[in-house]
């Protein structure tokens, strides 16, 4: 008899009974894939029957919960506990995804040299064996903590595990590497992902252990599995940075314990990854102040400041259509200020071949850069160096204009911090009210021509 098969969506994980090449669900194209059905499981095995062992929880009133103990806990990472949003929560999941080789599991061998000191960890590894994990410590200098070591790939010897050693805190690498019986699937189908990260989930919230698993990344830069994994989990950490980089950036794209969109910045070395507690002067270090083509920018990383590195190159072009190239900043966005440095500018950019580039890995996604970006751009074309004591925050809009950006306070206290005495800034602020930090002057402007002005 064949055996019957179902197709499941890689990008949301809905189940269809054909090939479709658009899911009907998240309307992602050629995300289809064709797995063999999950068969039926005798009752009283598995994982399933583990979950459903546990005693059954009933509903409380909010004003009866009491909190009589800590819930956070510091992991021995300022950076990371920042981007945490104050530390580890007792009895959470949290995802930790990132490129091969940009340093996930470095990240988390560290922090058990402190967790080891005040809670019992258990490191689950699916893809090292012990050995290789005891020279991985020994590299990073972690070599003698009171770590529990297991490497085993069958989630259901691993919760087996659990029971006999009690653990405070479970760290799973990788998820993409376990599976359970219950599934025929191989380890990392989107079915074994998803009762894997399931049965960690009743886990954490049933039992109180704090659980950290560490996700794999596609080719499209995407964490590995069902998008519903990333919903299923309380916190989701992405580490980004090239591998030939030195810097590495932890920035949280889900939490709810706290902020998102906060980074945390660390500088990986022969002895691991250093915490870079500030990365504005790491990111500018370095930095020619009597170039065209480069101007700083204050952006907002969650509820820190962070200055970067704008830098713009502009060539008149070889062929007939003009090449553009856009590194950690949205190209969409950088043809979008092109078009309007070009028609409200009164530059003739269209003949140009134009490469935009942020330095330190950083991606600039927020509108407060793109006044950077614009005087970047004509400094190149113009071949006239920005002021080196200069910053520029702002919005531009099609029309030209420069809009408000938000927390400008803290961001010119940041950027006088490092020694900036200059600040171009919109004229309008919206509803904040604006105290420059002393020594800071700000010089407003409206529009991108009056901005174009301070070239000259």
């Amino acid at each position: 008899m064949k055996a019957k098969t179902m197709f499941y969506c890689t990008s949301c994980g809905n189940e269809t009974l054909k090939w479709q090449g658009q899911c009907p669900a998240c309307g992602a194209w050629n995300t289809i894939v064709e797995q063999p059905a999950a068969p039926k499981t005798k009752k009283g095995t598995g994982v399933k029957s583990a979950i459903s062992m546990e005693p059954a929880r009933q509903p409380k009133r909010v004003s009866e919960l009491t909190i009589d103990r800590e819930i956070r806990f510091p992991t021995g990472l300022d950076e990371l506990d920042r981007v945490l949003g104050g530390g580890g929560v007792k009895g959470s999941l949290v995802l930790i995804g990132g490129a091969p080789g940009i340093g996930k599991s470095t990240l988390m061998l560290q922090i058990c040299n402190e967790l080891c000191k005040n809670a019992k960890v258990l490191y689950v590894s699916g893809e090292e064996s012990e050995r290789q994990l005891k020279l991985r410590a020994q590299r990073l200098g972690v070599g003698d903590m009171d770590l529990w070591l297991y490497a085993e790939n069958d989630l259901d010897r691993v919760l087996s595990a659990v029971d006999e050693t009690s653990p405070d805190i479970l760290i799973v690498d990788s998820i993409q590497t376990m599976y359970t019986g219950d599934q025929t699937s191989s380890p990392g189908s989107i079915s074994q992902v998803k009762e894997c990260t399931m049965a960690l989930m009743q886990l954490a919230k049933g039992q109180g252990v704090t659980v950290f698993v560490i996700g794999h990344v596609n080719k499209e830069g995407n964490l590995a599995g069902p998008k519903v994994l990333e919903h299923m989990v309380d916190c989701v950490l992405s580490f980004e940075g090239d591998r030939h980089m030195a810097y590495r950036i932890l920035r949280a794209v889900k939490n709810r314990f706290g902020a998102t969109n906060e980074i945390g910045v660390f500088e990986m070395d022969d002895a691991g990854l250093r915490e870079v507690p500030n990365p504005s002067q790491a990111l500018l270090e370095g930095r020619l102040t009597d170039e065209p083509g480069t101007c700083v920018t204050c952006v907002m990383e969650g509820a820190r400041p962070v200055l970067a590195e704008v830098q713009a190159l502009l060539t008149p072009t070889s062929f007939g259509n003009a090449r553009r190239s856009a590194n950690g900043f949205d190209y969409n966005r950088a043809m979008l200020l092109m078009a309007v440095l070009e028609k409200r500018g009164g530059l003739a950019v269209n003949t140009c071949d134009a490469y935009l580039n942020v330095i330190g890995g950083l991606y600039l996604d927020e509108p407060g850069a793109d006044l950077a970006a614009i005087l970047a751009l004509a400094s190149s074309f113009r071949d006239k160096p920005v002021p080196a004591d200069l910053v520029a925050v702002g919005e531009v809009g099609l029309t030209g204009e420069l809009r408000a950006v938000s927390a400008l306070n803290q961001r010119l206290s940041e950027v006088r911090r490092l020694g900036f005495t200059k600040c171009l800034v919109p004229q309008r602020h919206g509803r904040q009210t604006i105290v420059p930090p002393e020594g800071l002057t700000l010089i407003p402007v409206r529009n991108i021509r009056e901005a174009l002005a301070v070239l000259l």
